[in-house]
């Protein structure tokens, strides 16, 4: 199947789901034409229609809850109950029962073309060495939360050096025009909920954001709250795209809080699955860090590593596979993910250059 039917059957499975924004899907489709790394990451129902085939020796790897829809700009921070600033994971919408590989896979491509795209400074191979090295380390100790607090300095300092300047930040809130059309009721419970009183006052504004969710009801709350400013975010969410990829053939339950429940994490307690949305704290320093707005001078080597870390951190979420995939890993050929990673970017290259052309 073509990249362009691929999309419009997609598009036509989720809507019969959710309700899609044609404005917001038309930004998706010009984003997509930019470059392939926006593209990957608003086409992971294309990667999985793709992995089986591409990537059938990987196929067949241990399964886990794992994130699917993993890139390197898939990181962000938020604060934990006690008010800890953390760094992981920051989207789990496509959430479902895959292969350990596919995090892994998706994760070192991301890298490969962040590499192309100048992104990131580093060779192909380390990127993926680095990867996979945070992984097994974490595998093999248990896991544990990346608290910035007294440990990771290093990370710390990269991350606070974009805790994204509050008068910015709300001064970009503040511009997002009231929303005049309907809310559905659904949404505005759902932020309610999260909102420190009945009683504050807010305003609702439809928020346009990320890649692979442009084209879904996402909507803002912004308020004032004991003398500044507070926003609460509720995001339609749909069944995985990899149900969609299977034929339909599979289970269509969402599966975020799961997965957010279950990881070696210190949980950001804004974050909740309220019926079919999912809310969370919108704040300067509880957000997704693109690459770009880092620092420049920092070690590569040692972020990719860390992103194999978290990644792994996840996927003990599912306990009884931790021994498997770690034997599994030791029967894999030297540099595969390197090699499956290149593979899957040049089946994405072929989709992006298509989906430009027309």
């Amino acid at each position: 199947m073509k990249i362009a039917k691929a999309t419009q059957n997609y598009e036509a499975w989720l809507g019969k789901r959710i309700t899609l924004l044609p404005a917001d899907l038309k930004r998706k489709h010009e984003a997509m034409a930019q470059d392939v790394f926006p593209f990957l990451r608003a086409t992971f129902y294309r990667w999985m229609q793709l992995w089986p085939e591409v990537c059938a020796n990987q196929d067949a790897a241990p399964k886990v809850l794992a994130v699917g829809d993993l890139h390197v700009e898939n990181f962000g921070t938020w604060r934990d109950a006690e008010g800890r600033l953390v760094w992981g994971i920051n989207d789990f919408d496509e959430a479902y029962n895959l292969p350990y590989t596919v995090d892994l896979v998706r994760l070192a491509a991301s890298a490969h073309i962040a590499i192309r795209e100048a992104r990131l400074q580093i060779a192909p191979g380390d990127a993926c060495d680095a990867i996979l090295s945070g992984y097994v380390k974490s595998l093999q100790t248990g896991g544990t939360p990346i608290v910035l607090a007294e440990r990771h300095p290093w990370l710390r300092e990269m991350m606070t050096g974009v805790l994204r300047d509050p008068d910015r930040f709300w001064t970009k809130m503040d511009a997002l025009k009231t929303w005049r059309g309907r809310v559905p009721k659904s949404a505005v419970r759902a932020m309610e909920r999260l909102l420190p009183g009945k009683d504050v006052e807010y305003r609702i504004a439809h928020r346009i954001a990320g890649l692979g969710s442009l084209g879904r009801e996402r909507y803002v709350a912004v308020a004032e709250f004991e003398g500044a400013k507070i926003a609460r975010e509720a995001k339609a969410l749909a069944p995985s795209a990899c149900v969609w990829a299977a034929g339909g053939k599979a289970s269509e339950r969402i599966l975020y809080q799961q997965i957010v429940d279950r990881a070696v994490r210190a949980v950001d307690p804004f974050v909740r699955l309220k019926g079919r949305w999912i809310v969370r704290r919108l704040a300067p320093d509880c957000s997704r860090v693109e690459l770009t707005s880092m620092p420049r001078e920092r070690d590569e080597s040692k972020l990719l590593h860390a992103m194999g870390f978290e990644t792994a951190n996840v996927h003990l979420g599912t306990p009884a596979k931790t021994k498997a995939i770690l034997q599994h890993l030791k029967r894999q050929p030297g540099h595969w993910l390197h090699i499956a990673a290149g593979n899957m970017v040049k089946a994405t290259m072929r989709d992006w250059r298509e989906w430009r052309a027309r």
